[in-house]
């Protein structure tokens, strides 16, 4: 009985805290982050994006 206590209080006490991301989940944001940044460029969408998000501020602003 007492063999059997240890060892569920082993497996319900070894339960690790989550510790944050690791360096694969950084990396594959880091490339994603990357390939929006290049398509965003290669398609010439930066000028829209910029003329629509300044748009978006002056109508804000202008309220």
């Amino acid at each position: 009985m007492l063999e059997w206590k240890h060892r569920v209080a082993g497996r319900l006490g070894s339960a690790s805290p989550d510790r944050g991301a690791g360096f694969v989940e950084y990396a594959g944001l880091l490339l994603l982050i990357a390939a929006v940044v290049v398509t965003v460029f290669g398609l010439g969408l930066d000028n829209q994006i910029a003329t629509a998000v300044q748009r978006a501020v002056s109508s804000v602003l202008n309220l």
